[in-house]
């Protein structure tokens, strides 16, 4: 079946002109021009993944995330203005995805689309290989991560992740001890034809170690060697 995307944007022309983009490439296209009527819509049925605009009437998208993020892990891209990389670093410490700044290329935009929505479903239930080492459950510590139901647990109680931050932790965790630098986590938890900073990998660290410190305060399993890169600490 085709995945179906939500497209959130109080810009009409960017509403059609994208998702014609869309369509053309096979998916199935929901479009909204209100962050409310958009949140209603996609919490009665669910879509595969959300491109939102930050600044919208009513409800932007900042506010519209933090609600969405109650109730659902779905992949969401921001897009954002030219100049507002503040809301661009607050976002993905909210939980969005990724970010693509106005005015965009809809190849790229197409690109980190497809980026995502195969990793989400590389790491939900119904993965069609659970032999593998890749879908064995990994356990680090009191730390374990399941792939196949992308579910992480910390003492035991559960860690809510977006796909990029769980495919980040899985990337640290499976050489406990080792350096990951910011390259080779960009590496494990972006297609190669998306380019991302290194500010967006320090952000998800970030909203990672939050998460934890949420179930434990006294969370410190993820190091940053400055200059260098992260690591996660041997048990």
């Amino acid at each position: 079946m085709a995945n179906t995307i939500a497209l959130v944007d109080d810009d009409r022309n960017i509403l059609t002109s994208v998702s014609i983009a869309l369509e053309a490439e096979g998916y199935v296209v929901k479009t909204y021009n209100d962050g409310a009527e958009a949140l209603r819509a996609i919490t009665a049925q669910p879509v595969d993944l959300v491109v939102l605009d930050i600044k919208m009437p009513r409800m932007d998208g900042m506010e519209m995330l933090g609600k969405l993020r109650r109730t659902s892990q779905v992949p969401v891209i921001f897009l954002t203005s030219k100049d507002d990389e503040i809301d661009e670093v607050l976002g993905l410490k909210m939980g969005a995805d990724d970010y693509i700044r106005k005015p965009f290329s809809q190849r790229l935009l197409i690109e980190r689309i497809r980026a995502l929505l195969r990793r989400a479903e590389a790491n939900n239930g119904t993965a069609a290989d659970a032999t593998g080492e890749a879908a064995k459950v990994m356990v680090r510590g009191q730390m374990s991560l399941d792939p196949i139901r992308h579910a992480c647990t910390w003492k035991g109680l559960p860690v809510t992740l977006t796909v990029t931050e769980f495919l980040l932790l899985q990337a640290l965790a499976q050489r406990a001890g080792h350096v990951k630098s910011r390259d080779q986590l960009m590496d494990a938890a972006y297609d190669d034809n998306v380019y991302v900073d290194d500010r967006t990998i320090d952000s998800h660290i970030k909203r990672l170690r939050k998460k934890f410190k949420m179930v434990d305060q006294e969370f410190d399993a993820i190091e940053t060697l400055y200059g260098v890169g992260y690591r996660y600490k041997e048990a």
